[in-house]
């Protein structure tokens, strides 16, 4: 295959503090080696809609602190059937593209493994807050959601301190318990509670109970948001458990939920490192021919992974992190 002379990129499912960061990293790079950048809005949405721009270096200036994706972010039905798949290939052969990269989560990655059957080269660049690219250690937004909610949870501890009162705190995280245990480790949360690991909420009430006989008065509870189904099939809210706490200590308990706002902000500086490194990297890896891989961090490298290894790897949950936020909470 002769030298790449134009590839695209794409973000596409929820949006992370770090992909503007990973866009500039591409863009650059790409440029310094004479590759025109073909910027895709709206993920594969717009591919479908050919909603195209040309991306060159001062498109890029200063983008790397802004939070979301000046590319715009969406999920599309259309290319999950085969008809829009066809369209899609047609569409990158016609606009000439050596390859594709695609910033985002397992979805995301699906759909370039898709292409990469079909003949377009495509590179994944593991964007989300979650943390949960089994293949990967890292994900881009990550660092950044934590910082976030750490800030947050800050607040509220001041308020759960002043009034000797009990409060549960509902993060992002979908099936990985990440955001909050990280979270609830760096503020001194009296539990954690995952996806990852079963626990009922007597559990929780006794180490309240335990921590109340040695003279503390007020409580911070994390709740990861997929944490639910794992107590029962009615999937009790995090406004019931807090309930029912109330109920059974006694303490005024209440509820609050994080939401929308732990996806944006302008990204930390290791977020903007790391994602420069993986944006660097993808351009290699296509400017050499290689598509069908995803871009991970293993052991504080940056490497690759065939797309559908990657996607059938299961993510390892650190235990030993989680010993440590029940051994140091009380």
């Amino acid at each position: 295959m002769g030298k790449a002379k134009r590839i695209g990129v794409l973000t596409s499912g929820g949006d992370a503090p770090g992909m503007n960061a990973a866009i500039r990293g591409i863009v650059r790079t790409a440029r310094d080696r004479d590759i025109e950048v073909l910027g895709i809005r709206r993920g594969y949405v717009g591919l479908l809609d050919k909603d195209f721009c040309i991306l060159d270096r001062m498109d890029v200036s200063k983008i790397i602190k802004t939070g979301g994706t000046i590319l715009h972010s969406s999920r599309s039905l259309e290319f999950q059937t085969e008809d829009g798949l066809h369209k899609a290939v047609e569409i990158c052969l016609e606009a000439e593209l050596a390859g594709l990269i695609t910033i985002g989560g397992d979805g995301t990655f699906r759909g370039a493994r898709a292409l990469s059957l079909k003949g377009i080269p495509c590179i994944g660049i593991p964007g989300t807050i979650d943390n949960d690219i089994a293949c990967s250690d890292y994900t881009i937004g990550f660092d950044t959601a934590i910082n976030t909610v750490k800030d947050t949870l800050d607040k509220l501890s001041d308020t759960t301190e002043s009034h000797e009162r009990c409060f549960l705190v509902e993060v992002m995280g979908r099936n990985s318990g990440d955001i909050a245990l990280h979270t609830g480790i760096a503020c001194g949360a009296i539990a954690v509670l995952l996806p990852e690991v079963p626990f009922t909420i007597e559990q929780t009430i006794s180490r309240i109970d335990k921590a109340r006989a040695i003279g503390k008065q007020y409580f911070l509870i994390v709740v990861s948001e997929g944490v639910t189904n794992t107590i029962c099939d009615e999937s009790p809210s995090v406004f019931d458990m807090a309930e029912e706490i109330q109920k059974k200590t006694g303490i005024i308990t209440r509820a609050n939920v994080i939401g929308h706002v732990q996806r944006g902000g302008s990204p930390t500086a290791k977020e903007r490192v790391i994602a420069s490194e993986m944006g660097y990297y993808a351009v290699e890896l296509l400017e050499k021919g290689i598509g069908n891989r995803i871009i991970a961090m293993h052991r504080s490298r940056i490497v690759d992974f065939d797309i559908l290894e990657g996607l059938s790897m299961k993510k390892k949950f650190d235990h030993r992190l989680y010993d440590i936020a029940n051994a140091i909470s009380e």
